[in-house]
């Protein structure tokens, strides 16, 4: 099938938004983790804050663990969303984070059942990674690609 100009254009630009929607999301959360946003947003605040969250999500997961996984998230989050914000590996960079966003899902769907994560649109965001993997595999998301 032929793309035209203005539907490559189109869909170079949607699979732009969603990576800058996904770093977004990413490294906001990190910034919430070392009290980066302003008091007035409801979050975490601190990092004690996240830990506490973390042992709340990851409930079946021995307490031992939790700065383990806490750390690895944000290390996994604030790797992948830079990576994904300069488009660095895009496509392995996208299916890492569909697999993050699909772990951290099932670890909410464990601990306060599957309409959490599902009010959350962790599942969604994880499909919107894997459409950027595909897509990036295509050559397309790029944001220096000649139109």
């Amino acid at each position: 099938m032929k793309w035209s100009s203005s539907s490559e254009r189109a869909e170079r630009w949607a699979i732009v938004a969603a990576r800058v929607a996904l770093a977004g999301s990413f490294l906001s959360g990190v910034a919430d983790r070392f009290g980066l946003w302003p008091a007035r947003y409801e979050g975490y605040g601190d990092f004690a804050g996240f830990l506490r969250y973390t042992a709340k999500v990851n409930a079946f997961m021995p307490p031992w663990t939790i700065p383990y996984l806490g750390w690895a998230a944000t290390a996994g989050e604030l790797t992948l969303g830079v990576a994904l914000l300069v488009g660095f590996w895009l496509r392995w960079v996208s299916v890492a984070s569909a697999v993050l966003l699909v772990l951290f899902g099932s670890a909410m769907a464990l601990s306060f059942g599957f309409k959490s994560p599902l009010d959350y649109s962790v599942f969604s965001a994880a499909a919107g990674a894997m459409m950027v993997a595909v897509f990036a595999g295509r050559g397309r998301g790029e944001l220096g690609e000649a139109a």
